[in-house]
């Protein structure tokens, strides 16, 4: 999930304050982890405790996770309905098709080991707040994307997984570039997002392209670096620079992942 990080990390600087190209810090002072990063953490923190077995104790422990690694992080971007969740004393789905449910599932195209399951552990993940059927979609997308990507599939392969299954992707960034606008919707911002993937030539490059385009920046550039490092894999320098904006808490849990389900690219 660390590309996921890497992007959010990324993207955070320019959220509010959008750039409208490829040419920028990568990393300054003010990077640091959103609830994009933090979210992508408890769900792996979610798989580790209830592994991939059973469904409702999985549904479970993501609630859990969510919670109580989000406590810790109060001020870290939530939108308003996911504050409300997490800090719930009976959290429930809330019937939402907000791109967070497409930017914290990275860790089910790592931990499954097949398509199908990498689907059923999003769907489950997913489904505990974003249970609209564009909620759905957009964590469905990215999961599939991840996975194919990891497992040696073409961009051309990719492509047209998404707009046979889940997006028209009739567009280039360049197109869209000069008029986008926030969007946090999944509908409005995860085709965007696997577009920028699309259209890179590397993993820094598809970070880039994602923050280039403006928006919601640290999310787009979250789901576009899921996608990227299960395809480019990361430059262990940026990996590092991640990692120094995180916690001790939040550390521990990546590498407990990694060491659990180790990165690895076909």
């Amino acid at each position: 999930m660390m590309g996921a990080i890497i992007g959010d990390i990324v993207g955070s600087v320019y959220e509010f304050d959008n750039i409208k190209t490829v040419d920028f810090p990568l990393f300054s002072e003010q990077s640091r982890p959103t609830d994009d990063s933090v979210m992508s953490v408890a769900v792996a923190a979610a798989l580790l405790k209830e592994g991939r077995e059973d469904d409702s104790r999985l549904a479970a422990s993501a609630v859990a996770c969510m919670q109580e690694i989000g406590w810790h992080y109060p001020d870290c971007g939530y939108g308003n309905h996911f504050i409300h969740w997490i800090f719930s004393d009976d959290p429930q789905p809330y019937y939402s098709y907000g791109n967070g449910s497409a930017m914290r599932v990275s860790a089910c195209g790592w931990a499954a080991d097949s398509l199908e399951e990498c689907l059923r552990l999003a769907r489950i993940v997913t489904a505990v707040s974003h249970d609209h059927p564009e909620g759905i979609r957009g964590a469905l997308a990215v999961t599939e994307a991840v996975w194919m990507a990891r497992n040696g599939c073409s961009k051309d392969e990719i492509r047209k997984m998404i707009e046979q299954k889940y997006y028209a992707l009739d567009f280039t960034l360049d197109d869209i570039r000069p008029d986008y606008d926030f969007d946090v919707t999944c509908q409005g911002s995860v085709p965007q997002a696997v577009e920028a993937f699309l259209e890179s030539e590397g993993f820094e490059d598809a970070i880039r392209l994602a923050v280039s385009i403006g928006g919601d920046s640290d999310t787009i550039a979250a789901i576009t670096g899921s996608i990227a490092e299960a395809f480019y894999g990361i430059p262990e320098e940026l990996r590092e620079q991640a990692l120094l904006r995180m916690d001790d808490r939040l550390r521990s849990i990546i590498m407990k992942f990694e060491e659990i389900y180790p990165v690895s690219y076909a």
